[in-house]
């Protein structure tokens, strides 16, 4: 996949934090960055999915179940 160069500000205490935690694990900043942005996409994504399903379900009227509507019996594992 093609890669592209973003430039971001960061304070310098985050800066400070993101070097220490690159030295004393040997993995790079880089990849540190990448695990953070992906990972914060990622639940941005989920939450806007939820959000959209409970925004379609509240506008179909139908009604929740209940937790005692719920048979717990018949599920197997």
């Amino acid at each position: 996949m093609p890669q592209s160069l973003m430039t971001i500000r960061l304070d310098e205490d985050i800066v400070e934090r993101l070097d220490a935690l690159a030295r004393r694990t040997g993995r790079t900043k880089t990849s540190y960055a990448i695990e953070a942005i992906t990972t914060f996409l990622d639940d941005r994504e989920d939450h806007a999915l939820a959000t959209n399903s409970l925004h379609a379900f509240e506008a179909s009227g139908e009604k929740a179940l209940g937790i005692s509507d719920i048979d717990w019996g018949s599920t197997t594992r």
